[in-house]
């Protein structure tokens, strides 16, 4: 990409990571007025601490950096706000429904596991206080509040036992 012999003064990164991230942007548009065809399935990695990152505190509190929520059978209100710049979508966590405000930029992953489609991006940081957040779903009920729970380490999790088997 750059070479720090000869840098250049375009952001040429930027505008690549921009336009990826643009697919991530189109797919889940698509999801939000379609469905998901056929088996696809999203595996959505992001950033919680980024500014506009909305989550429930009992999830903040699980997941205070990084969270990979996935889009496949159980989700809810898909929505991609009209200038791209966030989706919002309602999950099930342990039985508890909640509503969640993600802006692409806070993105750090994005797979599709049916097509073997991956997409990996360093989060955009802005700073908080010339960023206006508009929430692009209606409130939600906040959940109960949880137990206050141990700062717990990443965990790989196997969803091959959930899966359907081929013949």
């Amino acid at each position: 990409m750059t070479d720090n012999a000869n840098p250049s003064l375009l952001p040429y990164e930027q505008w690549a990571a921009r336009a990826l991230r643009a697919v991530a942007v189109d797919a889940l548009r698509h999801a939000a007025e379609h469905g998901l065809p056929g088996e696809h399935h999203f595996y959505l990695s992001f950033r919680t601490d980024h500014p506009g990152t909305i989550v429930p505190g009992h999830l903040k509190a699980k997941y205070p950096r990084e969270m990979t929520i996935v889009l496949q059978h159980r989700f809810w209100d898909l929505a991609v706000d009209p200038a791209g710049e966030r989706f919002s979508v309602g999950l099930s966590f342990n039985g508890i429904p909640a509503m969640l405000t993600v802006p692409f930029a806070a993105l750090t992953a994005f797979h599709d596991p049916y097509a073997q489609f991956g997409l990996r991006f360093e989060p955009e940081f802005e700073d908080a206080a010339d960023e206006e957040v508009t929430d692009i779903t209606p409130p939600a009920p906040e959940a109960p509040p949880a137990e206050p729970a141990a700062p717990a380490q990443p965990q790989v999790v196997s969803l091959d036992a959930f899966r359907r088997k081929r013949e």
